[in-house]
């Protein structure tokens, strides 16, 4: 073979070097999310890239069987060529320095690069000539893995073994790298680390506590019972017996302004006890991502929980669980309390029963909640006493400054956030 001919061997075969690498590149970087979006919008090289990618070993064994096959045959070509025009000694010399620096540029770093920074567009229009090699070396690739195989099993290693919860993990570091306006980013930040959390967050968490619940009694007079209906913001409202804590339904403004109607306005004959619904009862333990779906599936938006002892905790509604992912939802009759008010010095005054879940998404405080749900509860849990007002502590970086106290209740906080630079280290 002629020198001529050899050089132009030695680059077709630089140029599937370079085929190759770019290759591996795009169809490891590009989107798994944007593929899945263009494949259901019918893109049929979206499809192929995700056929291509579900058998990753395969895919990267060809492509390195390919890329290792070429550079060898590229070398052992261009060594052949310096030989002949240099002599041996310098020829073998020359040949290897002169390989090392086009490979590396030409046809590693180059066509990586490139194809790292236009990942989706490079794998979709890669993926017909990348399938067709698949297909060629589908033999040899399915040895070479099988290899590969029985040498990790021999370590006594599981190389299909995934580590639980890391595609959560990945999932909460993407939200945290998204990207845009810094308004519009932190809500969608905010409500896409929500949607994560209903599984981990239990409705005791958020539940309306039962010293806040409005309730009717159920051996009230009958107008009265309409009275405190039509001045009632909600909707739904416990009736109980005897005791508060026996709850024997749930009446709805809307079935109370029925019977009215068919009443002709009246209320004399109306029977409370038969427009009553049952009440549901849940446990404190269950998931917010569990209560969801048990309101979609009984058609409910409203449950009572209870502990482990069947004693009455709170309330909670479909929208408290909506108010997790979305932030509050305030309409014309919501009562609104504010709970939180800035002061001039940075500082803040806090209610004792908001939530540190709230504190969090709002303003993105850097505390945590696993052993309490409110900011009284962080404040007894960390301090492990009944403080006094006027006491002072410092958790995680912030200063607590108990302002009010009512009986053995923490009602009012005022709380200084560390500033960027200082230190978030908790201390006591």
């Amino acid at each position: 073979m002629g020198i001529a001919a050899s050089i132009v061997i030695v680059i077709i075969l630089l140029a599937l070097s370079a085929f190759f690498a770019c290759s591996e590149t795009a169809l490891t970087a590009a989107s798994s999310a944007k593929m899945h979006s263009l494949e259901k919008e019918g893109d049929r090289r979206a499809r192929l890239v995700n056929r291509i990618r579900q058998d990753k070993e395969r895919m990267i064994g060809s492509l390195l069987l390919g890329n290792t096959l070429v550079n060898i045959l590229a070398s052992a070509l261009a060594t052949s060529v310096m030989i002949r025009v240099f002599g041996e000694a310098r020829g073998v010399v020359y040949a290897t320095v002169l390989i090392t620096i086009v490979v590396l540029i030409f046809a590693e770093v180059l066509p990586k690069t490139i194809a790292f920074h236009n990942a989706d567009r490079a794998a979709m229009l890669l993926a017909r000539p990348v399938r067709a090699f698949l297909v060629v070396l589908a033999p040899f690739t399915t040895a070479i893995t099988w290899i590969v195989r029985m040498i990790i099993k021999a370590f006594h290693a599981d190389p299909g073994s995934v580590e639980i919860g890391a595609d959560i993990v990945a999932l909460r570091g993407a939200i945290d790298l998204h990207r845009g306006p810094e308004e519009g980013v932190d809500v969608q930040r905010a409500m896409l680390r929500s949607i994560l959390d209903l599984a981990e967050v239990d409705v005791s968490e958020i539940m309306t506590h039962r010293n806040k619940m409005e309730m009717i009694d159920a051996g009230d007079p009958l107008p009265k019972i309409v009275q405190h209906v039509l001045q009632s913001p909600y909707t739904r409202i416990p009736l109980w017996k005897d005791d508060p804590e026996n709850i024997v339904g749930i009446i709805h403004a809307k079935s109370l302004f029925q019977e009215m109607q068919a009443h002709g306005g009246q209320i004399g004959g109306i029977d409370i006890t038969t427009m009553v619904t049952e009440p549901w009862f849940v446990p404190n333990t269950t998931s917010l991502a569990d209560q969801l779906q048990a309101f979609r599936e009984r058609r409910e938006h409203f449950a009572l929980v209870v502990d482990e002892y069947g004693t009455l905790m709170g309330m909670v509604t479909l929208e408290d669980i909506l108010e997790e992912i979305v932030g509050e939802i305030d309409d014309e009759l919501d009562e609104t309390v504010a709970g939180v008010r800035r002061q001039p010095n940075g500082a803040w005054l806090v209610d004792g029963t908001v939530t540190i879940r709230d504190l969090k998404r709002e303003f993105e405080w850097d505390l945590p909640d696993q052993n309490y749900s409110t900011l009284a509860g962080l404040i007894l849990y960390e301090s492990q006493r009944v403080p006094e007002a006027g006491q002072s502590f410092t958790f995680f970086g912030f200063r607590f400054d108990v302002v009010r106290r009512q009986r053995n209740q923490i009602t009012q906080v005022r709380v200084m956030p560390p500033r960027k630079h200082d230190s978030v280290e908790g201390e006591k």
